[in-house]
Formats: structure tokens, C-alpha cells, sequence
């Protein structure tokens, strides 16, 4: 009778299990019908598309939901809801009803972030009841929330509290109520990227288990203290404080010594300066500290010597200060594992002899501080370390001192990441960096003194992927087996050195390779058409050597090659053309192609506007001709056009449109026609057309071009007035109009004009960076450094040509940002210099040379505070030279030559001491130094008028002294005639006659 019972007493206890295994297999019923109900609130970019009503439908497998799978009792419990970044509109506020979230009754993960929440509906259920009757672990509610929402969060169970990226001004105070944060198990606060002031601490009170807290980005300034009205906070467990990102000014607060259990402290990128008084503020009292980042403030003064009680410390960083003096308060820190004071000027010895006994040392970056060598340098010594990244570029130096690579690297073996940039290090490239280090991935020696062939190992070494030893004196040909030393290669840069003979053939075959640099060498002979075609190169950079013989047309036809850069060389013969019908040109993916000079001949080659990404092209200085092609109208995205100096005819294409196109040369060719301004991007910056055969006046329709900041037309027929329209282009800083037959007065609205600095005519390269590869070395410690190296993904580079000081100049980078001038010269200009251009005070360079030009010299040109060459020779101005423009204290050139101008010359001081006979000549009626002929008492300057007419100081001179000589004339004529006629009778008789004859005339005449 007992084995039928526990028979069925096993089948009903399969039966139940199998039951609770089919009930518990998706996800809980109450929650599937709650996660529906948050669904609209929640589905603004319909991203929960899973999210349906049907009930057989597992919730558990639902986008953005987490449930529980580890757990038999709880089993298909929703855990996690990530509902981050459903609604992005900042000016949508709206209220969650926190009650539909009571279902999840075993909820530990919420994201709520980036969802414009401004508060909760209370009276629907209020959100604190349900968290902590929830047993929540985690709650992510960042992005968008409001002040108020910290009224209602009283939230016992929560551990992680993330409010980052809100609106949140953290006043302790709401409707005349104190407000705390009452949340006696939380350990984590996310604060960060906030409005926060200084009054916040006194919010987290409430917080005793409190251990990370980040405040990082807010408005905190001043002097902090984290002392509520004088009570300690209870913060004695904090270990991690992160308050970067601030307006803090004062050294860091002195209330540090009560956070002994302190791991963390990031203050980086404050105002803090000074020098640090560690015993003062409490930080001798840190033994727990493990991370220290004070980077990017204003510190200065030598390290505090209580640094060295930090015997735990993992990571500093002191990197962007002002930090003097040596290392040696660090020697004793044998748990560190990386130390940056990069940006200082801390005294580095070669040898590192303060930091040889630190063991676990694998970072070192000391970049752009002071080398010196130590008088016991000479001896070796050998480090206890094996570091993964070193990183000693852009130091300074004694004057004199010759440098060679540290020695200690000798003794290293794990070294993933080396730059010794910019030392200028000398002898030969260090070999044994190579061979010692199997690991090496990345090798910078660019900007050195590294002299004699570049020799490399015998082994192969498959890790090294980048290889930067530009900028240096080798010479020599480029090792043949560079290929097999490094198979797995994929930047190499040897650029401006004198490297000479062929390119090595094997770097063709490399499949890995995608950057090329070898411009400014010596090297010769024919482009390996391999090079190109069948490589996995992005980027290749020939320019500057010695290579010749003919382009092949199918090497642009490739699918993998960006940039291709072949200037500066001796290539010659026609580009031929390509078959579109048979050559698809749609897979090609260049973007930048430059053959400027070189010998090239014939026409240009219509199949580049069949390249559909081209962004830059820059044929300039070869022997093209015949007309622009039409096809290059199909060239969409292009923004950089360089045809100058060829001998291109006809007319520019009316179709030639890009709406992309920012920088136009086309100077020195044969163009002829109407200047029709078919470039009507707006985002033009640079419009270079001089010396061509253009004719007509310039459309009124350049007054739309509203980027324009260059406008060079020199040097062609050009006719009509000067346009107002220029006026309006706010951004224009540079204008030559010279050498054409403008007419017509100057417009008085070119005063208006800013001329201010524009980074935009400057800057055409679009920077990248290179990816090191070698954040797996930073993964052990938990840390990210930056260690890329920025290189422009463009060789191109904006450059212009403009005279000034007479003397004809190129201009690009930081000096064509700031430069400006007015170049009108040598034109049919009538009228009057208007007074208005005396407002262009940040002009550099005024020529009105060469015109027609009358009237006087406006003294408002001393306002012309940043000018350095000043020319207006050859016109008609008259009157004298305004003595206040011995007030232009910057210019270096003067010329008034050949006017009509009187009076003395300007004082010899300042820079009119520097000038000589040349530039006042052709000036009959002016005198003094430097001119031969010396003035009289009655020409010498006076005192500076202490006003001045629109007229100029000379014409009211001028008028002044006609007047007087006119009036005194008349005078003495009279008092003569009075004379005689009172002593001669016979004359007085005669005169009376005479009056009486005119008068009885007269009355018959009337009559």
C-alpha cells in the first residue's frame, strides 16, 4: 500500500515543479501589464517596439528591460528598466506618475536619464513609498530634473543615486523649508554636470554611508568648505570626491583631514593656485589615497615634501601647472603606478634617480618640462620598474647641452608606447629600443637630431603598428627590409629628412599599411603604381622629392585611397583621360588630390568630376590648358579648388557651383569674360581670381557671399564703381582690388568693416586622430590616458599672397588669421580718402596708391592703432600731413610721394624717425627732414590742434593764411590811394572827374 502513494506523491511533485517552471518561465503577469502601462510615457522615438499586449509575449526578452534569471524564488522578476534618452526636448516638462512603477517589486536598476522629467505626481502614488519598499540597489535618474524633486526623495533603500546632467541649482532652501537628503544607506551620488553652487553640501547632511560623491562640472566657486553652518558633515566614509570642473579659486579646503578613508580626489580644471600646503589643509593625513588628480589648475611652486606621506597612493596626476623644483618627495611612493606631471616645470633628471625604486611604476608621462643632466648621471642606473608608456616630448634644455635617449630605457622590456618627441636628441636612432622591446606597438622620435642611416632590427617585430621618426637629419635610403622587421606596420612617417634613392618596393604588398609619409626627402625615380592600386593605403604623402616619369589614370580609380598627394616633384606628360563608360569611378573613394607643382601639360582631365567624394583638388603650377572642364559642375562636395598659375583660357563655367566650396584660387591663368561670381556658396571663405583677363564691374550679388573673408582680384580689367555691397560682408578682413580701372569715389562704408581675426580663412585642414591601440596596457589600473597624436588628414594647406610694405608676401596658418589690409592701388579712384576709414582700427596694411585721389589726409587715420604699411603715392592730395599720425606706433612703411601736399613733414620720432626722402618725395611745397629743403618759422608744426575737421588740419591752415594776407592786402591798397590823392591835387581833381563821369553815365543809361 506504500509504494502507490509515494508513487503518486513523485508525480503531483513533478507536476508542481513543472508548473512553477511554466509559470516563472517568462516574465510575471502584474509587471508585463505595469511595463505596458509606462510605455507611452516612455516610447517618443518608437524604440520599445517589442513592447506589445500579446500574452504569450516574455517581457523578459523586451528591449530595454533586465530581468532575473538567477534566482529560483524570484525568478522572471523585471530587476533593471533602462528607459534613458526616450524624450530629448528640453522644453517638454513633464510629470512621471511614480506609482506605475509599484509592480517591481524587486526592481535594484532604474534609468531614467535623458528624459526631461521635471517631478513626480504625488497623489498617484509618490515616489518615495515605493522605493523603499522596493529594496531598490541602483537608481540611475540623471538628465532634466528640477530643483524641487529633492523634497520628495527620502529614499532608505537606494545605494546609487545618479542626477547628473540636470538643471539642478542645489539651493538648501525650498518655500522657506530646509532641504536634506535623507538617505541613510545611500553610498553613491552622481551630482555632476549640474547648476550646483556652494550651498549644495549643506544637502547631504542626511548621506552617513555616503562613499562616492561627484560634483564634477557645476558652479561651484571661491573658497569651499564642506562644513553645514559649521557642523561637520558625516562623510567619514567618503572615498571617492570628485569636484572638477569648477570656479574654485582657493587652495583646497583645510576640512580634508576628516575624510580619512578618502581613496579618490579629482579637483582638476579649477582656478586653484599657488603653492600647496599639504600639513596646513590635511592632506598629510590621506594615508588612504590612491588617486590624486589636480591637473589643469594654476599651481605652482616646488611639490609639497608631504606628498611622500601618501604611501598608498596608485595614480597622480599633476599634469597643466606650474610646478617647479625635482622628484624626490616621490621616491618613497613605491605603490605608484603611474605619475603625469606633463605641462610643468619640474627639473628631469635623466637618469629618473628619484623614481628608480618605485617597482610598480608602469606610466611615466613628464612631457614639456625641464631636463638637466645630474652631476652623478654619468653612472648607470638601473630602474626597478618596467614601464608600459613612456612619454618625455617637447622638454626644454641648457643652451648647448647635447641629448641622447635616457639610458634607463635601456633596461626596459614591457614599454608598449614611446615618444620622445621635439628633445632635439642627436646620434643615431636607438636600435636597442627596438630590439629590447618586443612589446612596442608605438614609436614617436619626430622633431629630434637623429643623424646617419636608419637601421633597424634583424628580427622581425609583428607588434609595432606606428612608427613616427619625421622631422629629424637621416639620410640614406629607407631600409629594404622595413617590411619584414615590421609586418603588421600600419603608419609609417619619414617625412623631412634626406632620405634618398627609390621607394622600397615591399610596401606595396603591405596589407596593414593605410599611412604613408615619405614628402620632404630626396627620393627618386617612378611611383610604383602598386603603391597605389594594390595596397591598403589610406593616406600617401610623396610630396617634395625628386620623383619623375608619368602618372598611370587607373591609379585614381581605387576604391581605398583618400588622399593622394604627389606635389613637388618632377612628374610630367599629360593626364590622360578615363574611360567612364568602362572605369566606374563611383567605388572611388579620394577625397584629396594634389599634383600641384609639377610638369604636367595638356588639358585638364574631365573624368575628376566623375569622383564622387572629391573634397580638395589642387593642380596649381604646371603647364594645363584649354578651358575648365564642365564636368567638374558634378564635383558636390567640393571645398577646395586650386588651378593656379597654368595657362587656363575661356570663361569659368557659369554651372561651377559646389555649395560646399570654401576656398577658390584660380590667379595666373588666361581666364577672360565677365566676372559673373558663379561661386555663390555661402560658406566661400577665400576668392583668389588676380591675374587673369577678367572684365565688367563686380555684381551686386556679392553682397550675399556672407563668409567671404578673402577677396583677391588683382591684376585684371575690372571696371565700374567699387560696390557697397562689400560692405555688408562683416567677415571680409583682406581686399585687393589693384590693378584694374575702377573708377568713382571710395566707398565711406568700408569704415565699417571689423577686420577682425577669422579663423576660418586659416584653418582648411580637418584634424584626426591616431588611434594608439594600446588601451588594453591601461585596463590593469583602471585609468584612460590621452595619448593620441593629432595630424591633419590634409597636407593642403590655405595660403595667400598679398603686398604689403611693397614687397609681396604669403601668408597662411596663425599669421593669415590675424592679418588685414585694403589694397585699392593703381586704379581710376576719384573724390576724397573718407574720414570713416579711420575706423578700421585693426587693419594692418592701407594702399590707395596710384589713383586720383584729392583733397586732404583725414587725421582720423591716427586711429589706425595696428597699421603697418601705409601708402598713398601718386594721387593730388593736398594740404599738410596730420601731425597725429606720429601716433601709429606699429607702422613701418609710409609713402605720400608724388601728391600736391605742403607744409613741413611729420616729426622725426617714433617709427617717422625711420623714414627716409622716399617717402615724401614729389612734393614741391613740402619741407623739413628728411627732405633737402629746410622749412621757414612760418611752415614749422605747431601744437596739435585740439580739434579735427572733416576738412584735415591742412586745409584749415591754408584758408587761415589766405584770409589774412587778403584782408591785409586790401588795407594797404586803400590807405595808398587815400595818400596820394590827399598830396597830389591835381590827381584828386583828376580822380573826382573820373567818379563823376561813371555816375552822370550810368543815370542817362538807366534813364
Amino acid at each position: 500500500m506504500m509504494e502507490p502513494k509515494w508513487l503518486w506523491l513523485s508525480v503531483l511533485l513533478l507536476l508542481l515543479e513543472g508548473c512553477r517552471w511554466y509559470s516563472t518561465d517568462a516574465c510575471w503577469e502584474d509587471e508585463r501589464i505595469a511595463l505596458l502601462q509606462l510605455k507611452p510615457f516612455f516610447n517618443h522615438y518608437k524604440d520599445l517596439n517589442r513592447w506589445v499586449e500579446d500574452k504569450g509575449s516574455d517581457c523578459c526578452q523586451w528591449e530595454r528591460v533586465e530581468c532575473n534569471i538567477s534566482s529560483s524564488s524570484s525568478f522572471g522578476r523585471v530587476i533593471g528598466l533602462f528607459l534613458y534618452d526616450t524624450r530629448r526636448s528640453y522644453n517638454e516638462r513633464w510629470y512621471l506618475n511614480a506609482s506605475l512603477f509599484l509592480p517591481f517589486k524587486e526592481l535594484k536598476l532604474l534609468h531614467l536619464d535623458g528624459n526631461s522629467i521635471a517631478g513626480f505626481v504625488e497623489n498617484e502614488g509618490p515616489f518615495c513609498p515605493f522605493i523603499a519598499n522596493s529594496q531598490y540597489e541602483n537608481s540611475f535618474i540623471t538628465f532634466h530634473f528640477y530643483n524641487f524633486i529633492f523634497n520628495s526623495i527620502i529614499l532608505l533603500s537606494l545605494k546609487d543615486l545618479y542626477l547628473a546632467g540636470n538643471l539642478f541649482t542645489g539651493s538648501s532652501h525650498a518655500n522657506g523649508k530646509e532641504i536634506q537628503l535623507r538617505m541613510t544607506n545611500l553610498e553613491v551620488l552622481d551630482l555632476s554636470n549640474n547648476l550646483f553652487k556652494n550651498d549644495t553640501f549643506a544637502i547631504l547632511s542626511g548621506l552617513p554611508s555616503l562613499k562616492s560623491l561627484y560634483m564634477g562640472n557645476n558652479q561651484l566657486q571661491g573658497s569651499i568648505d564642506i562644513k553645514d553652518s559649521g557642523r561637520q558633515l558625516n562623510l567619514t566614509h567618503l572615498e571617492e570626491f570628485d569636484l572638477s570642473d569648477n570656479l574654485i579659486k582657493d587652495s583646497i579646503f583645510a576640512s580634508l583631514s576628516g575624510l580619512s578613508n578618502l581613496k579618490y580626489l579629482h579637483i582638476s580644471s579649477n582656478q586653484l593656485n599657488g603653492s600647496i600646503d599639504m600639513k596646513v589643509s590635511g592632506w598629510c593625513d590621506l594615508k588612504n589615497l590612491e588617486k590624486l588628480d589636480i591637473k589643469e589648475n594654476a599651481f605652482e611652486g616646488i611639490l609639497p615634501y608631504c606628498l611622500g606621506n601618501l604611501t598608498s597612493l596608485l595614480e597622480l596626476d599633476i599634469s597643466d601647472n606650474q610646478f617647479t623644483g625635482n622628484l624626490t618627495h616621490l621616491a618613497n611612493l613605491s605603490s605608484l603606478r603611474s605619475v603625469t606631471l606633463s605641462r610643468n616645470r619640474c627639473q628631469i633628471s635623466m637618469p629618473f634617480l628619484s623614481l628608480a625604486n618605485l617597482p610598480n611604476l608602469k606610466f611615466l608621462l613628464a612631457d614639456e618640462n625641464n631636463i638637466v643632466m645630474e652631476p652623478n648621471s654619468f653612472h648607470t642606473s638601473i630602474p626597478k620598474f618596467q614601464l608600459n608608456v613612456f612619454s618625455l616630448s617637447k622638454c626644454t634644455t641648457d643652451k648647448g647641452l647635447s641629448l641622447q635617449p635616457p639610458k634607463f630605457l635601456y633596461y626596459q622590456y614591457d614599454l608598449g608606447y614611446v615618444d620622445l618627441s621635439y628633445n632635439y636628441f642627436s646620434e643615431t636612432v636607438p636600435l636597442w629600443l627596438l630590439e629590447n622591446n618586443t612589446k612596442l606597438e608605438n614609436l614617436f622620435l619626430l622633431g629630434n637630431s637623429f643623424i646617419g642611416p636608419l637601421l633597424l632590427p634583424q628580427l622581425p617585430n609583428p607588434k609595432v603598428s606606428v612608427i613616427d621618426i619625421s622631422n629629424n637629419k637621416l639620410q640614406g635610403q629607407i631600409p629594404t627590409n622595413i617590411c619584414s622587421t615590421f609586418p603588421n606596420l600600419e603608419w609609417l612617417l619619414l617625412s623631412k629628412n634626406a632620405f634618398e634613392g627609390n621607394i622600397p618596393p615591399c610596401l606595396s604588398g603591405m596589407d596593414t599599411l593605410s599611412f604613408l609619409d615619405l614628402s620632404d626627402n630626396h627620393l627618386s625615380g617612378r611611383l610604383p603604381e602598386e603603391l597605389i592600386m594594390g595596397s591598403s593605403l589610406d593616406i600617401l604623402r610623396l610630396s617634395n622629392n625628386n620623383l619623375s616619369g608619368k602618372i598611370v589614370p587607373m591609379m585614381f580609380n581605387t576604391s581605398k585611397l583618400s588622399n593622394l598627394y604627389l606635389d613637388g616633384n618632377n612628374f610630367t606628360g599629360e593626364i590622360p583621360d578615363i574611360d567612364v563608360s568602362a572605369s566606374d569611378l563611383s567605388y572611388s573613394s579620394l577625397e584629396d588630390i594634389d599634383l600641384s607643382n609639377n610638369s604636367f601639360n595638356g588639358k585638364l582631365p574631365r573624368w575628376i568630376g566623375n569622383v564622387p567624394h572629391l573634397k580638395r583638388l589642387a593642380l596649381s603650377n604646371n603647364h594645363f590648358e584649354g578651358s575648365i572642364p564642365m564636368e567638374l559642375c558634378n564635383l558636390y562636395k567640393l571645398e577646395f579648388l586650386e588651378l593656379s598659375q597654368n595657362n587656363l583660357s575661356g570663361s569659368i563655367p557659369s554651372c561651377f557651383n559646389p555649395p560646399y566650396l570654401r576656398h577658390v584660387h584660380v590667379k595666373r591663368n588666361r581666364l577672360s569674360g565677365p566676372l559673373t561670381l558663379v561661386f555663390s556658396s555661402s560658406a566661400l571663405v577665400t576668392l583668389d581670381l588676380r591675374g587673369n583677363n577678367l572684365t565688367s564691374n563686380i555684381p551686386k550679388r556679392i553682397g550675399t557671399f556672407s563668409a567671404l573673408s578673402v577677396l583677391l582680384l588683382k591684376d585684371n580689367h575690372l571696371n565700374g564703381e567699387i560696390p557697397v555691397q562689400l560692405c555688408k560682408l562683416y567677415s571680409l578682413s583682406i581686399i585687393d582690388l589693384s590693378g584694374n580701372m575702377f573708377s568713382g569715389p571710395i566707398p565711406s562704408c568700408l569704415g565699417n568693416l571689423t577686420l577682425a581675426m577669422q579663423e576660418k580663412k586659416s584653418r582648411m585642414d580637418d584634424y584626426f586622430y591616431i588611434a594608439n591601440r594600446i588601451q588594453h596596457l591601461l585596463v590593469p589600473i583602471d585609468i584612460w590616458f590621452d595619448l593620441s597624436h593629432v595630424f591633419p588628414s590634409s597636407s593642403m594647406k590655405e595660403w595667400i599672397e598679398f603686398t604689403t610694405k611693397s614687397v609681396s608676401y604669403s601668408y597662411g596658418g596663425d599669421i593669415l588669421k590675424h592679418m588685414s589690409g585694403i589694397d585699392l592701388s593703381c586704379n581710376r579712384l576719384t573724390g576724397q580718402i573718407p574720414v570713416e576709414l579711420g575706423n578700421l582700427s585693426e587693419i594692418r596694411s592701407l594702399n590707395l596708391s596710384h589713383n586720383n585721389l584729392v583733397g586732404v589726409i583725414p587725421s582720423s587715420f591716427s586711429q589706425l592703432k595696428q597699421i603697418e604699411s601705409l601708402d598713398l603715392s601718386y594721387n593730388n592730395l593736398s594740404g599738410r600731413i596730420p601731425i597725429q599720425l606720429v601716433e601709429l606706433n606699429f607702422l613701418e612703411v609710409f609713402s605720400v610721394a608724388h601728391n600736391n601736399l605742403s607744409g613741413s613733414t611729420s616729426e622725426p620720432k617714433a617709427q617717422f624717425g625711420t623714414f627716409d626722402e622716399s617717402s615724401y618725395e614729389g612734393n614741391p611745397l613740402l619741407c623739413g627732414p628728411p627732405l633737402q629743403n629746410n622749412c621757414s618759422k612760418t611752415d614749422s608744426p605747431t601744437t596739435v590742434p585740439t580739434t579735427a575737421d572733416d576738412e584735415g588740419e591742412g586745409s584749415f591752415m591754408d584758408t587761415y593764411v589766405f584770409c589774412v594776407s587778403f584782408l591785409v592786402s586790401y588795407v594797404i591798397v586803400l590807405l595808398v590811394i587815400f595818400v596820394v590823392l590827399y598830396i597830389n591835387p591835381y590827381w584828386r581833381q583828376a580822380w573826382f572827374s573820373f567818379i563823376e563821369s561813371c555816375h552822370h553815365n550810368f543815370v542817362a543809361t538807366q534813364l
